[in-house]
C-alpha cells in the first residue's frame, strides 16, 4: 500500500529556511556550489566516493574512508524513486543545518507539521531526553527529518517506512549524518502490523524510544498502526507521538491510544494544530 493510497490529496507545505549550510554537508552540496550530476542521489554518491579517495593515506583518513565506503554501500541498498522533480528544503535543529530532499509527488517525501514540531521538542528537551547512545526507532520516517535530528543528538536510530519511501529516506539520512554523528542511522522496511515478529523479534530488538509524527490521518490502517506501536514498546520504552489533528478519526485513535498507553500531553502547537504525546505501554 503506497503513501498516496494511504493519505489522499496532498496539502501545500512549507519549510524553515536557515541562513548557512552546516559543516556536515560537503561543499558540493552547498548553494551556489553545484557540480554536474549532484542534483541526483547518484551524483552525490559519486562525489562522496571521489572525496573519500582524495584523503591522505593516514590511519585516521583510512578509517574515515572505510566509514564513508560502508555508508555508501548501505546507501546503495535502496534507490530513490525517480520523481520528475525534487526540492532541497532547509531546516535547522540541534545546532545543525539540515537539507532534506523532498518531492510533492509522494506523501512519504514531504516533511509534515508533526515532524517539525517533534524536532523542536527534541531540540528543546535534549538534556532531559538524553538521546546519547539511546536506541531509537522511528515509525513512518518519511524523508527522515526526525531521525536525522535524533541522530545528531547522539541516538542509534532505526528509521522505518514503506518500501517505496526508503530510497529517498536513506539518501537524506546519510547526506545529513555522514561524518557528523556518533552513530549512522539504519533504514528498515516496516509495514504496520505485518511480519513484526519476523523483522523485529523482541529477543533481538529493544528501543529506548519509539518516535512517530503525523502517522495518524484518514486511512484504513489505524488499528495496524496501534498494534505496531504496542509491539515495539517494551518495559522502559517511551513513545513520543506528534500529530496534526485534522479529522474526527484522529481523536478516535487518540482514545484507543489512551486505553493501552499511559498518556501525557507534552506540548501543543496551536499554529499548526499539532499535539505531542508521551506514551508508556500499560502492562497491567
Amino acid at each position: 500500500m503506497s503513501w498516496a493510497e494511504r493519505l489522499g490529496p496532498c496539502p501545500a507545505f512549507s519549510s524553515q529556511q536557515a541562513p548557512a549550510m552546516d559543516v556536515c554537508l560537503s561543499s558540493a552540496q552547498q548553494p551556489g556550489h553545484r557540480e554536474e550530476g549532484l542534483s541526483s542521489p547518484g551524483g552525490w554518491l559519486e562525489a562522496e566516493k571521489k572525496g573519500a579517495s582524495q584523503k591522505d593515506s593516514t590511519g585516521a583518513a583510512l578509517e574515515e574512508s572505510n566509514r564513508i565506503e560502508a555508508s555508501l554501500h548501505s546507501l546503495q541498498k535502496f534507490v530513490p524513486t525517480d520523481y520528475a522533480s525534487y526540492t532541497q528544503e532547509h531546516y535547522r535543529f540541534a545546532g545543525k543545518e539540515i537539507v532534506i530532499q523532498e518531492s510533492i509527488e509522494s506523501y512519504g517525501a514531504v516533511v509534515w507539521p508533526g515532524a517539525t514540531a517533534l524536532c523542536q521538542y527534541l531540540e528543546e528537551h535534549a538534556e532531559e531526553l538524553n538521546f546519547q547512545d539511546a536506541k531509537i526507532l522511528e515509525i513512518g520516517a518519511g524523508p527522515g527529518l526526525v531521525s536525522i535530528v535524533a541522530s545528531i543528538l547522539g541516538a542509534q536510530v532505526t528509521a522505518t517506512d514503506l518500501p517505496d519511501v526508503l530510497g529517498n529516506l536513506q539518501y537524506n539520512l546519510l547526506k545529513n549524518t555522514l561524518r557528523c554523528t556518533a552513530h549512522l542511522p539504519e533504514v528498515k522496511e516496516l509495514v504496520w502490523g505485518e511480519d513484526l515478529d519476523k523483522n523485529f523479534p523482541k529477543s533481538a530488538f529493544y528501543y529506548d524510544y519509539v518516535l512517530a509524527s503525523d502517522v495518524v490521518y484518514h486511512h484504513y490502517f489505524l488499528d495496524k498502526l496501534l498494534t505496531t506501536m504496542m509491539y515495539l514498546s517494551q518495559p522502559g520504552t517511551v513513545l513520543l507521538w506528534a500529530n496534526k489533528f485534522r479529522f474526527s478519526t484522529d481523536y478516535e485513535f487518540l482514545d484507543k491510544f489512551k486505553q493501552v498507553f499511559d498518556t501525557t500531553l507534552l506540548a501543543e502547537y496551536p499554529e499548526s494544530s499539532v499535539k505531542l504525546f508521551k506514551g508508556i505501554l500499560k502492562w497491567d
